[in-house]
């Protein structure tokens, strides 16, 4: 399908939800496309990396005011996803200046914001856990 000359504003209007599932989907293909040499789409191991980290953000206890994932003070990764996304995003984040640049600033963007904010996102999470009587961050 061919994209006309406007579907990089379209970015812009969409929900935060939409961009962020976005930009992760565009960091695993990018990445796949390279080290696992899959031209078009993912492939297995990259799709099954892309509906985890979907299943984790649509589950995340923030909901739409959630900070970005690598700044959370909740890891709700297995330490094994974690360091597989850590890789797609140390190889693809450089490249996305280049190749999507408007993914690119809205994600530091979202992490500036998200590391401002994080006294309120530890003090949501506390309150979060005492309800549910589990055990206080620090």
């Amino acid at each position: 399908m061919e994209q006309g000359r406007g579907h990089r504003m379209k970015f812009l209007f969409t929900t935060r939800k939409e961009r962020e599932i976005r930009t992760v989907k565009t960091m695993i293909q990018m990445y796949c496309k390279v080290k696992h040499h899959h031209p078009k789409g993912l492939c297995d191991s990259c799709a099954e990396i892309f509906s985890y980290a979907s299943m984790k953000y649509h589950r995340c206890l923030f909901g739409e005011d959630k900070p970005v994932c690598s700044v959370c003070p909740v890891h709700c990764y297995s330490p094994e996803k974690r360091e597989q996304i850590r890789e797609i995003m140390r190889f693809s984040g450089p490249r996305m200046l280049f190749y999507h640049p408007v993914m690119a600033m809205n994600h530091l963007l979202l992490k500036r914001w998200s590391k401002e904010n994080m006294p309120a996102f530890s003090l949501r999470v506390k309150s979060i856990r005492e309800k549910k009587g589990k055990h206080k961050i620090a």
